[in-house]
């Protein structure tokens, strides 16, 4: 199987495992996925994340991104969206990042300082590449 899109593949991933109640759900470790996961962790989305190293078996490292429910086993991820694709970049200077659900969501923006988060963009004052949304 060819991957052409990684962070599709990382959000693909996660949608499914959502879908099947996993507690957790491994993938492909890259610094991006690994800055997203952060940003995942620090909005709340997920539980946690580690980066897993190469070993048993495992040729590269791997990410395993711990998935987080509330009480009645509802996902605090109601979804997940790719912005920027390999054939369709989107970027946006600091003044035209998107808001998701009226702010009640997280663009993941890539910008020359970093992988934050929407709102960190804009206090920055920086633009960059739309990476994904979440809510």
């Amino acid at each position: 199987m060819s991957m052409t899109d990684p962070i599709s593949d990382f959000l693909t991933r996660v949608r499914n495992g959502i879908i099947a109640e996993h507690d957790s759900v491994e993938v492909p470790a890259s610094k991006l996925k690994n800055e997203m996961a952060r940003i995942l962790t620090e909005q709340g989305y997920i539980s946690g994340f580690e980066v897993l190293p190469a070993a048993d078996g495992r040729p590269a490292p791997v990410l395993r991104v711990d998935l987080k429910y509330g009480d009645d086993r509802s996902s605090a991820i109601t979804g997940l969206k790719r912005a920027s694709r390999p054939g369709q970049r989107f970027y946006v200077h600091r003044g035209a990042i998107p808001k998701i659900q009226g702010g009640m969501g997280t663009t993941i923006v890539s910008t020359s300082r970093g992988v934050m988060t929407g709102h960190e963009a804009r206090a920055a004052g920086v633009g960059g590449e739309v990476v994904a949304y979440v809510w």
